[in-house]
């Protein structure tokens, strides 16, 4: 049985840094695709970040590019978001997903491309 835990959420102040892990187990995730998706209160969960566990290729939303990296450790079947220059906007419960690889993009993307999904880790940035 798949599970993901999601750990690294907190409180910070705006400008400030945050490190998320989501750690996958009941199956090896080397062909995968792990993504990260956020929902803020009172809005529907967007997509924010996605790694293919094979070749490492990246994916941003506009809205994180150059603020937010996303990384892997395969050994571990782990997945990291680091969180720079935090805004009060990107104040959501994060979660990671997991989706079988060999899609495009645009899959990634969505909710709907993503079979497994972690539980959620808050992280509030306050201005």
């Amino acid at each position: 049985q798949v599970q993901l835990v999601e750990s690294g959420g907190g409180s910070v102040q705006a400008g400030g840094s945050l490190s998320l892990s989501c750690a996958a187990s009941g199956r090896t995730f080397n062909s995968y695709v792990m993504g990260w998706f956020r929902r803020a209160p009172g809005k529907e969960r967007e997509f924010v970040a996605a790694i293919r566990m094979s070749g490492g290729i990246t994916y941003y939303a506009d809205f994180v590019k150059g603020r937010f990296t996303s990384s892997r450790d395969n050994a571990k079947n782990t997945v990291y978001l680091q969180m720079n220059r935090l805004q009060a906007e990107d104040t959501a419960v994060y979660y990671c997903g997991v989706a079988p690889g060999g899609s495009s993009e645009s899959v990634y993307r969505r909710e709907s491309g993503y079979d497994y999904w972690g539980q959620g880790t808050q992280v509030t940035v306050s201005s």
